[in-house]
């Protein structure tokens, strides 16, 4: 692929606001305990349910922030992808680690509301990718930037 090409083709294909989707999940998080605490009346639920929609946000939130710096222009594409591979084995370990310490952070934390928690807000991640407009090509960026067109 050449440069122009690259260039034509990243103009029919704009990038979309990964803040959004993160967004869109948190909002799920915040549903799920409030539909949680509405249905069962017993905080224990809730904390659970919100504590599950935290080990899914947070973790991606931290590998959104992390692999938007190896994306950025001028990196090889070979780095980019080494980049995205080394964040989602960090949010893999996170989510991990976030589900280990819940019985030392809640407690005895209610298993399946927290899943269910957990799952529902993993899965709206790409809902609110279809749902975040687009961004036109370089809509965020101050300069022009130099690329070799990868």
């Amino acid at each position: 692929m050449t440069a122009d090409e690259a260039r034509e083709w990243r103009s029919r294909h704009p990038q979309v606001s990964v803040t959004r989707a993160l967004l869109c999940e948190a909002l799920t998080g915040v549903v799920v305990a409030g539909l949680a605490g509405l249905i069962t009346w017993r905080a224990d639920v809730v904390w659970s349910a919100a504590y599950g929609a935290l080990a899914g946000v947070l973790p991606a939130a931290v590998a959104a922030k992390g692999t938007v710096r190896w994306a950025r222009p001028g990196f090889p594409p070979s780095a980019a992808l080494a980049g995205l591979l080394l964040w989602e084995v960090v949010k893999l370990v996170l989510t991990v680690g976030l589900l280990g310490a819940a019985p030392r952070i809640l407690g005895v934390p209610n298993w399946p509301a927290l899943l269910i928690g957990l799952v529902l807000t993993i899965k709206m991640y790409w809902v609110g990718l279809l749902w975040a407009r687009p961004l036109k090509s370089g809509q965020t960026r101050t300069r022009k930037e130099h690329s070799d067109g990868c």
